[in-house]
């Protein structure tokens, strides 16, 4: 052999964990190029001696495989409502299964050690088994819940005040007892307890602690907003030392901050917004240069305010991100900043940082240039403004804002070229519905609305992207240490699921799950452009997709086609464009050798991971407030009926999405009429009887029977068509019918029975002769009790013959 005994060891464990499905010792031997007699002999032995360190397991079919039996493994516990859970860990492509009674007292997201008891097989499509031996760092030091006190005698039995019914997800089974040394609560009051005793093995659903923080009763205004923030430990107020930090920034630009800038204030730049918007941080000018177009993206320059290492800095980090809820936005910085000298206010002088690019005609930037400059913004344009200029070419708009009406329209061009561009390349338009909903002053809604995204969305969306690519295509190709947003490869089981869903529409996709490019699905979505299923295939696709993130790395970004990307458009509310800024300026003030060996970037993989998780942490937020309001909007109207479109197939029922984006279950129990099957191929269910089929994308009517605010839970009820209900009524029909048919069967054979008894001929002494040869029913046992007891003298003759031996 010539590799010596831990180079094949090494290459048979690779081997095992690149299988996707099982595989035998002499398979390996063939794949890894021991076939030879001598080769195969020791290929043995080292086989036999990994088996022996336990490293891997020899199923009883002989496929071998890794075992983590004497590993402890680290990773995040994520708890299903009904008490078993899942660790993801990072070296492991598949979570392990932890089953109820074996979470060792872990909560939802504890980071914990585990140890497998069970390996995974991943030819039968099963993952890993495992317990819970330690806890290394709690996810939660404190819950959010509605308070209820116990009476003198309950608390006499348990030794606490009251307990709390909780609103964290993932602990909808746990159990938040009160002790006496906190703050005291009425009935109905939301509170916040710290935790000092979590679960354990003999008590896994409790836990106890004293009241911190009281939000307000239930039923105030804004206590349910509170309370989701809460929830989610997103920090709503600012330190003192962070605001006095803040209130030391000067609130006008002085001439030692205009020194290395590039002045722009002389063009015409603005800025185009949503009319409520006040955090300003992109603004925009463009001018003809020939057949091409010279684009101006000018960035809050947020990183000159907020210094390295202070206090703004470590709390903007903290925070992640700005969180945006129905009446609410909860800031990444002070609004000192965030309003103020960082917004990209009309007629006042703002540092900015700007990337200008030479555009061709084929949406190609052709050159461009990066750096710290100044503006003046001319005019705050808003996205209706923009849109009634360009798509309604509304005279009075026109009128108003004619100074910028011939740019604007060369900036719609640029538009579509650059939006033409991306189609090419295969860049996938995930258009999928958003809701916005009107609240009162008190926060209650009053309407749920779908938000439109006319040609002024679209056009800045167009010259943001197109300057996240720009600036990060010229460090990656510069080989510089900086941070990415990417978006990776999808998952090839989810892929393949969203294929075989898809088939059910009649898309047919070439190509494997493991490398389809982002233009086939781009052109899945187009052949199914403006069918009643659209929406729902386009909303599979978004979630077969893996989550976009932030590294170090420039692994490119699926969704957009893109080789690279990152985000510089947005520092007053996105931590990661903050450190974007700040590298720019690193780099271009300091030797990049003195870079790559600073402290930013030794720190950029941890803010990278921390940015991702605050970021998922503010989209979770932000659902969950949003899944709040829609029940509470549709609480008066139970009993009204609507038309939607079914967005999910379950095997428990129906998921139906209104036109506003409300989504209610249609449980299985509560359609009448038939037994329904679940196709999990095709995400149907049909009709026993009736062959009745509901299917992603089909048009129904509903009955709002439940909007339950604490569950975030709303329910309807089918209301069949016509079509529908005549189908029903006949089959119940034909049931009766066939029904009658056999009774009618049953007396004519009881009649014919009679009259064969009254007039007894061949076939009737036939049966009675058959009928005398029948033994009775003790025969039969006195038969078996002969064969049992004749098996029993041969089973002792073979035992006597055997003692004989």
């Amino acid at each position: 052999m010539s590799l010596n005994k831990n180079q094949v060891k090494e290459k048979i464990l690779t081997a095992i964990s690149q299988h996707g499905q099982p595989a035998t010792l002499q398979d390996y031997a063939s794949e890894l190029g021991y076939i030879a007699s001598d080769d195969f002999a020791e290929f043995v032995k080292v086989v036999a001696e990994l088996e022996r360190q336990q490293k891997i397991v020899i199923a009883d079919d002989g496929s071998l495989s890794l075992s983590h039996h004497q590993e402890v493994l680290v990773g995040d516990f994520h708890q299903n409502q009904k008490g078993f859970g899942f660790v993801s860990v990072g070296e492991l492509a598949n979570d392990i299964f932890i089953p109820r009674g074996k979470t060792g007292g872990a909560m939802n997201g504890d980071r914990v050690k585990v140890k497998i008891i069970r390996e995974e097989q991943a030819w039968k499509d099963k993952s890993a088994e495992g317990k819970i031996i330690a806890i290394d760092q709690r996810h939660l030091t404190q819950v959010t819940g509605e308070y209820t006190p116990f009476t003198s005698d309950l608390q006499a039995e348990t030794g606490f005040v009251g307990g709390v019914k909780l609103l964290n997800k993932g602990l909808e089974q746990v159990t938040a007892m009160v002790k006496d040394q906190g703050l005291k609560a009425v009935d109905g009051e939301i509170v916040v307890v710290s935790i000092d005793e979590y679960p354990t093995s003999d008590s896994p659903f409790k836990i106890a602690g004293p009241i911190i923080q009281k939000l307000g009763h239930k039923d105030e205004p804004g206590v349910d907003i509170l309370a989701v923030l809460n929830m989610f430990d997103i920090p709503h107020e600012f330190p003192d030392q962070v605001l006095n930090e803040a209130d030391q920034v000067a609130d006008e630009i002085s001439n030692q901050d205009l020194q290395g800038r590039e002045d722009f204030r002389n063009q015409l730049v603005i800025t185009i917004d949503g009319a409520d918007a006040k955090d300003l941080d992109d603004a925009i000018s463009l001018r003809k240069v020939g057949q091409k177009y010279e684009l101006s993206v000018h960035i809050a320059d947020v990183s000159y305010y907020v210094k390295e290492g202070s206090q703004l800095d470590a709390e903007a980090y903290e925070r992640g991100t700005s969180v945006y809820l129905t009446d609410r936005v909860v800031p990444m910085l002070p609004q000192r900043l965030s309003n103020g000298i960082c917004s990209l206010h009309p007629r006042v002088d703002r540092l900015t940082m700007s990337c200008v690019m030479l555009v061709n005609q084929q949406g190609q930037v052709e050159d461009y240039r990066i750096g710290p400059s100044v503006i003046e913004s001319k005019y705050r344009l808003t996205y209706d403004t923009v849109n009634a200029i360009l798509e309604d070419e509304d005279p009075v708009a026109i009128d108003e804002n004619k100074a910028v009406v011939p740019m604007l329209r060369e900036m719609g061009e640029l538009h579509q070229i650059l939006a033409q561009m991306r189609q090419r390349r295969g860049a996938i338009d995930f258009d999928t519905k958003e809701a916005e909903i009107i609240v009162d002053n008190e926060g209650h809604p009053l309407d749920i609305l779908v938000r439109e995204r006319g040609i002024g969305e679209r056009l800045i969306e167009s010259f943001m992207l197109c300057a996240n690519e720009t600036v990060a295509r010229h460090f990656d190709q510069g080989h510089l240490p900086f941070m990415y947003r990417v978006h990776e490869q999808p998952d090839a089981k989810r892929m393949q699921s969203f294929l075989e869903f898809s088939s059910t529409f009649g898309l047919r996709l070439t190509g494997s799950s493991e490398t389809i490019k982002p233009k086939q699905l781009q052109q899945a979505l187009t052949k199914i452009d403006g069918e009643p299923y659209e929406q729902m295939v386009s909303t599979m696709l978004l979630r077969s997709m893996k989550q976009a993130r932030y590294d170090t790395q420039a692994l490119g970004h699926f969704g957009l086609a893109a080789e690279d990307y990152t985000h510089f458009t947005s520092p007053i509310r996105r931590y990661p464009d903050l450190i974007v800024h700040r590298l720019i300026r690193r780099y271009k003030e300091e030797n990049s050798q003195l870079v790559k060996q600073s402290r930013l970037v030794a720190d950029l993989p941890d803010i990278a991971e921390h940015s991702s998780n605050m970021e998922r942490r503010a989209v979770d937020a932000e659902r969950e407030t949003d899944s709040l309001k829609k029940a509470e909007y549709m609480q008066d109207k139970i009993g009204m009926t609507f038309q939607g479109i079914i967005s999910s197939v379950t095997s428990f029922g129906l998921f139906v999405e209104l036109a506003n984006t409300v989504e209610g279950l249609v449980h299985i129990s509560t359609m009448k009429g038939d037994y329904f099957n679940y196709i999990d191929s095709q995400m149907t269910l049909i009709g026993e009887r009736t062959g009745l089929r509901f299917s992603i994308g089909d048009v129904v009517t509903v009955k709002v029977v439940k909007a339950d605010v604490d569950s975030r839970e709303i329910d309807f009820n089918l209301v069949y068509s016509e079509d529908q209900e005549n189908q029903l009524a006949s089959q119940a029909r034909t049931k009766t019918n066939k029904g009658k048919v056999k009774r009618k069967k049953h007396r004519n054979s009881q009649e014919a029975n009679h009259d064969k008894k009254a007039k007894p001929g061949r076939q009737s002494a036939k049966r009675t002769h058959k009928k005398q040869g029948k033994r009775t029913k003790a025969e039969k046992n006195i038969d078996k009790q002969k064969r049992q007891n004749k098996k029993f003298v041969i089973r002792q003759s073979k035992n006597n013959r055997r003692k004989k031996k």
